[in-house]
C-alpha cells in the first residue's frame, strides 16, 4: 500500500522494482496506492499503470486529507494477508520487503522497517526526531522504536485492529504501537530519493510531533496544571516576603519596569495554558462532528468495492 501526493515521476520506477519482488516473493499480490489529492498528473500516471497491471489499484481523494487519513484509506481497501506499507519516492527500497515476509513467517505480526542512519538529513531534523522519540518516550503511553516509521508489514490481525480505531487526529507510528500485537525490526538503508523533494517541512513535522504528542498522552495538560501550582506558590511566597519586609523596613518606592515584566510573564503563561486546553478542546470538537475521515474522487480498479463500504458500513460507497 502506497500514499501518493505529487509523485506522478516516481510511480512507473517504483512499480518496476515492486513487481520483481512481489512475483519471487508471493502467489498473488496487489498495489494500492493512495493518491492524496496530487496537483501533478500522479492520477493520470496510476490510471496508465492499472490499464497495463490490473492488480495496480488506486483510489483518488477529493482534496488533500493529509499522509495519515491516506494510510488509512489504504488499509480499508487493502485485502491481502499481510499489507505492506512503503512510500512512493523509492527512500523505502522495495528488496526489504523479503526480509519482512521472512520476520512474518517466524509469528512477528507487525515488522517495522528501522532505519539505521539519518545521514540524508540536516542536522536539525535529526536532533528534532531525536528529541521527539526522547520526549515521547517520557510522556507517551505508548512505546515508540526509535528509526521505526510508516514502511512495515501488518498481519491482517493488526489491519483489522487499526481499522476498528475511529479517532480522526491520527497518529499512525503510535497507533501501530498501540494495538499491540508481536512486532519486530528490520533494518534497512534509506535510499535515494528519485525524483522530486521531501513534502514534509518543520511546521509540518512540529504539528506531526505535537499531534502524537496530544493523541497519547494529557501531560502537556498537566504541565500546565503544575505550573500554575509552581506560579502561585512563588507568588504566595513572594507576598509574604514583602510583607515581612514592609512591616520591617517600610515601602519603598513601587517598581513600575518590574510590574510590567510580572504582569506580562503571568499573562503569558496563562495563555499558553489556555491554548494547550484549547488544542484538546479542539480535537473532541473534531471528533463529535463525525465528519467522514476522506472522500474519495475516483477509483482505479476495485470493482468489488463500487457497491459496498470496504468496511461493509451502510455509507455511501465513497465516504468511509
Amino acid at each position: 500500500m502506497v500514499p501518493v501526493y505529487n509523485e506522478a515521476a516516481n510511480l512507473a520506477p517504483l512499480i518496476e522494482r515492486l513487481k520483481p519482488v512481489l512475483d519471487a516473493q508471493v502467489a498473488s499480490w496487489e498495489i494500492v496506492c493512495v493518491d492524496d489529492g496530487s496537483r501533478d498528473g500522479t492520477l493520470a500516471a496510476l490510471r496508465a499503470l492499472h490499464a497495463r497491471d490490473g492488480r495496480i489499484n488506486a483510489i483518488s481523494f477529493s482534496r488533500n486529507f493529509g499522509k495519515e487519513v491516506a494510510i488509512a484509506a489504504g488499509l480499508d481497501h487493502a485485502d491481502g494477508n499481510v499489507v505492506v506499507i512503503m512510500d512512493a519516492d523509492l527512500q523505502h527500497p522495495p528488496e526489504v520487503i523479503p526480509a519482512f515476509l521472512a520476520k512474518w513467517r517466524e509469528g512477528f505480526l507487525n515488522v517495522y522497517g528501522q532505519r539505521t542512519d539519518r545521514a540524508g538529513e540536516g542536522r536539525l531534523k535529526r536532533n528534532f526526531a531525536k528529541a521527539f522519540y526522547r520526549l515521547f518516550a517520557s510522556f507517551g503511553e505508548t512505546e515508540l522504536p526509535e528509526g521505526a516509521g510508516d514502511f512495515r508489514l501488518l498481519d491482517r490481525r493488526v489491519v483489522e485492529a487499526l481499522r476498528a480505531l475511529p479517532e480522526r487526529a491520527r497518529f499512525s507510528k503510535g497507533l501501530y504501537a498501540w494495538v499491540g500485537f508481536p512486532a519486530t525490526g528490520v533494518p534497512f538503508e534509506v535510499g535515494e530519493r528519485a525524483h522530486g523533494e521531501s513534502k514534509f517541512r518543520f511546521r509540518k513535522l512540529f504539528s506531526f510531533a505535537f499531534d502524537g504528542l496530544s493523541s497519547f498522552s494529557t501531560v502537556p495538560l498537566k504541565i500546565a496544571t503544575w505550573l500554575g501550582v509552581l506560579i502561585a506558590i512563588v507568588a504566595t511566597l513572594t507576598g509574604l516576603y514583602f510583607m515581612v519586609r514592609t512591616l520591617l523596613f517600610g515601602t519603598d518606592l513601587p517598581g513600575f519596569p518590574s510590574l510590567i515584566v510580572s504582569i506580562m510573564f503571568f499573562s503569558g503563561i496563562q495563555l499558553i495554558s489556555l491554548g494547550l486546553i484549547g488544542e484538546y478542546v479542539g480535537r473532541i470538537f473534531a471528533e463529535v462532528k463525525r465528519r467522514p475521515l476522506y472522500l474519495v474522487g475516483e477509483r482505479v480498479g476495485f470493482a468489488k468495492h463500487d457497491s459496498v463500504h470496504p468496511r461493509g458500513d451502510a455509507l455511501p460507497p465513497l465516504i468511509r
